[in-house]
């Protein structure tokens, strides 16, 4: 009797610890799976991020390379206008 009843607790225990098991598996994906998601969202912030700066410098180098061509537009018109002037002296 006491073997039977030792033995009905043993199996009951290990029912319950295999239970318990499948649980604490069953909440890991979901954390996984989250972290996986902020991974996710950092990549792409970085991304944009990266994009947003690259967009800049060419808008940079679109304003500097038109300041550049006005200002030699200028100089030759001043030089122009100069000319102009020394001549008519």
């Amino acid at each position: 009797m006491k073997k039977s009843l030792l033995l009905a607790t043993l199996v009951a225990a290990v029912a319950l610890a295999a239970c318990q098991k499948k649980e604490e598996a069953a909440t890991t994906p979901a954390a996984d799976a989250t972290a996986s998601a902020a991974a996710a969202v950092s990549t792409a912030a970085s991304a944009v991020d990266t994009a947003a700066s690259a967009t800049m410098g060419a808008a940079s180098a679109a304003a500097d390379a038109a300041s550049s061509a006005a200002t030699g537009a200028m100089n030759a018109a001043a030089a122009a206008v100069a000319g102009a002037s020394a001549a008519s002296k």
